[in-house]
């Protein structure tokens, strides 16, 4: 396994049940901390930088956890986390508050990023089959020549000056995320490079976390964690142990919007959004601000039409497919790709062609939708950017006599139909929470023939009532940004 991250974790843990034995090959020589409170102030995960960030631990991901591993969920819950019911989630301007068939499946986790990796490592660090190798580099891989090629393990070092060492294995997964270098060893040994398509997602995020003072109740809890302002997208992350964080992101191109990156025109930005406020409001800050850009949605084609490149190897996760981490699905699709790969190992076994045409199929059923889905959300939000930082409101309704602009009408129906049927229809808000969940394919809900009758009826009462105001202008914004 190269990575000790969620994704090399969960594969070993679910192989090692299996009866397989692993060994986990880690780049940081970051011993485990007692607990996740320590965890959280000294655990240096350098390989990790996204730790430090907002996740969301969907439903499908813990549903996956309650069937597969249930010592690991009870392990979290000890450990701080919460669970989120989609009934507790309801707004208070929704009405019918009746529960529905299939609404205990409907459940969130409320945790931190690294208190689920700590959760993960404690269970691998006791799992009898699972060998943990920390500060130890891949620098290549063991490839045995061939049509098609065999890896056979991997070629490691324990110190920069330390001697090259063979690691031999059945199967090698590339856990290493998405700065994995397993294309260019591929090459370095042979074996054709794998093809790749990147496309930036256009934007650039940062998160702080925040602790709610002793005593102090959390606001409203709401189905909808945040916002989009098309200038700036927000939301707040529910963690564990009475903690939660804030990300706020943007397009990399408007720059005065930058400044939220540092800590006193993010504390300004966040004063700004009503819905951030409340929380802040109530909390202690918990160190900095941290920052995020330089992301890419990628796919990795380890597997072409003649057959897979290699066999004896596949790619886990981030280093196969990588998708905008703001839409908060990576924890989920790791797992989930995980169990996929446990599953295709238990029909396949761990050598051959069969192995790596079923986990590709699999890929492609439970990844590639999503990867597809953040591909045309990040195009959408770029464009929507261009047209704030022109000065433009392509929010604004269209003019009732003048000529229909399809995409301009669409943005209108999602703001005054879709949104707030969020807040007081209980099937849109399922229908959503299904979705936004991993739970179904992804889905048009303005498509859904049920649905749109409902959320037009909602957008046509648009005039009857008064929308809560999600933030300033971005103007306002900037000019906070420029004061702060």
């Amino acid at each position: 396994m190269i990575g000790g991250g969620v994704a090399g974790l969960g594969i070993a843990l679910s192989l090692a049940r299996a009866g397989h034995r692993v060994r986990i090959v880690e780049r940081d020589a970051a011993p485990l901390p007692e607990s996740p409170v320590e965890a959280f102030e000294k655990w240096e995960r350098r390989g990790t930088p996204q730790a430090r960030h907002s996740h969301a631990f969907l439903a499908r991901l813990r549903n996956g956890l309650a069937e597969r591993m249930p010592d690991v969920l009870e392990a979290l819950l000890e450990a701080g986390a919460e669970e989120l019911r989609f009934a507790d989630l309801l707004p208070a301007s929704m009405t019918d508050r009746s529960p529905r068939p299939g609404d205990e499946a409907l459940t969130m986790l409320a945790c931190r990023r690294i208190t689920f990796e700590w959760v993960l490592r404690r269970a691998a660090l006791d799992e009898p089959g699972i060998t943990f190798e920390d500060g130890t580099r891949v620098v290549g891989l063991d490839v045995e020549p061939g049509a098609p090629a065999r890896v056979r393990g991997l070629h490691v070092r324990r110190g920069r000056v330390a001697p090259l060492e063979t690691r031999s294995a059945d199967l090698v997964i590339d856990a290493g995320g998405r700065r994995s270098r397993a294309p260019r060893w591929l090459e370095e040994a042979g074996v054709p490079r794998p093809a790749e398509e990147r496309e930036a997602c256009g934007i650039f995020y940062c998160s702080r976390f925040f602790r709610l003072r002793p005593g102090v109740s959390p606001p409203e809890r709401d189905t909808t964690i945040g916002a989009d302002l098309g200038y700036v997208k927000y939301a707040i992350f529910h963690g564990d142990s009475k903690i939660f964080s804030v990300t706020l992101a943007a397009s990399p191109e408007d720059a005065p919007l930058r400044a939220v990156l540092r800590t006193r025109p993010f504390e300004a930005a966040t004063g700004a959004l009503p819905a951030i406020a409340a929380w802040t409001a109530r909390a202690e800050p918990l160190g900095g601000v941290y920052g995020m850009a330089a992301l890419d949605n990628t796919r990795r084609f380890y597997v072409g039409e003649d057959g897979p490149l290699a066999t004896g190897f596949v790619a886990l996760g981030d280093a196969s497919v990588h998708t905008n981490p703001l839409y908060g699905r990576g924890c989920t699709l790791a797992l989930v790709h995980a169990w996929a790969l446990a599953d295709a190992v238990a029909e396949h076994g761990v050598e051959g062609t069969a192995l790596a045409l079923a986990f590709e199929e699999a890929t492609r059923r439970e990844l590639v939708p999503w990867y597809e889905l953040a591909r045309r959300q990040d195009r959408d939000a770029s464009a929507l950017a261009r047209l704030y930082a022109r000065g433009e409101d392509p929010a604004d309704e269209p003019e009732p006599d003048g000529p229909v602009d399809p995409k301009r009408f669409m943005r209108s129906l999602i703001l005054h139909g879709l949104v707030p049927a969020l807040r007081t229809d209980p099937d849109v808000a399922r229908a959503f929470f299904r979705s936004f969940n991993c739970l179904v394919p992804p889905s048009d809900l303005m498509k859904d023939p049920v649905l749109l009758p409902r959320i037009l009826a909602c957008y046509q009462a648009r005039q009857g009532r008064e929308e809560p105001r999600l933030g300033p202008t971005r103007a306002e914004m900037v000019e906070r940004l420029a004061h702060a």
